[in-house]
């Protein structure tokens, strides 16, 4: 007898994944309404333009309705204890930058400071957990990030060359905003055009005070478990779009941003999407994806561009290249920048981490710019000002 699995068919509607969402929680509020028009915009992307295979489909469904689930389960969780909203979000630490920046390698080091609210890969894909969790044994969150982690590296095994996946570690705040349906994470994934039109032309503050939000909401969870720690430390790329947005929303933030050559960058950002795109459908064409992530970074280094020249004193500069070789040099500045004390202890967790997680323990990332349609002199005609700044 066959125990293959057998791909459910799903009804990618908003109105589907809203009621099962209610029917598998028995809840009803799903917070501020803002979600609906980018849900729909989304929906109607993912159908129309996405040529999603059954397991693309099936798993934008999945993800889609994990995301509703987790606003019904966060509105329960502040009725059951409104206390939360009280939590303050206290001049958070922000690395932005274009993807492939060594930002991820620089946050983790620096969460290896306690005195830092870092947020979780399990937390940021599921920042509501069950209502019946009791802070103490394992949190059920964990082994769902472990089984979705094993899932997508079991589906493409070159993930683990290019972002190295962690259930526990520190990652991206981006899959927090993604639960107000305003981010790149659906870009990412699939070819979703007029999503990404409707995201780059729309006001995203919504975006940034339901991420406020959440963060109060894992604040007050990390205080629970028994973490104590000062202020957030926070990263993603995708912040580089909308960080007007996100210094009006958190006006004392501290803002670290990585820098690298876009030359190297953007082709190696678009073979990551492009691997995440190839799991969700059977007809992707590299140019496409580089086309859309050149130009996507190419808005956003000059949004970023602009609002540096407005304020300057909440930016600090960060080098790959200083990152890879002596990492701990580039930390100092940051602690200058926001005024801690890089305390021994800190050095000694940054200088372990260090150790155990060495680049050379994972395979390399090879990559060319011809099979994304990019071009050296396409990319520097794009990227010529922020070029000009910081690399040239």
């Amino acid at each position: 007898m066959s125990t293959e699995f057998v791909i459910p068919e799903v009804d990618l509607s908003a109105e589907t994944l809203m009621a099962e969402a209610m029917t598998t929680t028995g809840l009803h509020d799903f917070g501020d309404e803002s979600f609906r028009e980018p849900l729909k915009v989304l929906v109607a992307s993912l159908n129309e333009e996405a040529d999603l295979n059954a397991g693309g489909r099936f798993g934008q469904y999945q993800r889609i309705l994990n995301i509703l689930i987790n606003r019904l389960r966060v509105e329960a969780w502040i009725e059951k204890h409104p206390e939360i909203l009280d939590e303050e979000i206290n001049s958070p630490v922000v690395i932005i930058g274009l993807q492939r920046t060594g930002s991820t390698f620089f946050h983790r080091i620096l969460a290896a400071d306690k005195r830092f609210y870092a947020p979780l890969w399990y937390e940021v894909r599921n920042p509501a957990p069950e209502l019946d969790w009791d802070f103490k044994s394992k949190d059920a969150r964990i082994t769902s990030a472990e089984e979705e982690v094993a899932g997508m590296l079991a589906a493409n095994p070159e993930l683990a060359a290019i972002h190295p996946m962690d259930p526990v570690a520190a990652d991206e705040d981006i899959l927090l905003l993604e639960h107000s349906f305003y981010s790149t994470v659906p870009d990412a994934f699939c070819n979703v055009p007029s999503y990404g039109k409707w995201n780059d032309e729309h006001d995203n503050t919504p975006a940034y005070q339901y991420l406020k939000r959440l963060l109060q909401c894992l604040q007050w969870q990390k205080k629970r478990s028994g973490q104590v720690a000062e202020r957030w430390l926070l990263k993603t790329p995708h912040h580089i779009h909308h960080i007007a947005t996100l210094l009006s929303v958190f006006p004392d933030a501290k803002i670290v941003q990585t820098h690298r050559d876009p030359l190297q960058t953007i082709p190696s950002a678009a073979s990551m999407n492009y691997n995440l795109w190839i799991m969700c459908s059977d007809n992707v064409d590299g140019k496409v994806v580089g086309e859309q992530w050149a130009a996507k970074y190419a808005r956003g280094t000059l949004h970023t561009l602009q609002v540096r020249d407005q304020q300057p004193q909440s930016f600090l500069d960060v080098w790959y290249k200083d990152t890879v070789v002596d990492p701990l040099s580039s930390v100092k500045k940051v602690y200058d920048f926001i005024g801690m004390d890089l305390t021994d202890t800190a050095r000694a967790a940054m200088e372990k981490h260090q150790e155990d997680n060495r680049r050379d323990s994972r395979p390399s990332h090879e990559y060319t710019l011809e099979q994304f349609g990019l071009t050296e002199e396409g990319l520097k005609a794009q990227f010529a000002e922020y070029r000009k700044r910081f690399v040239d």
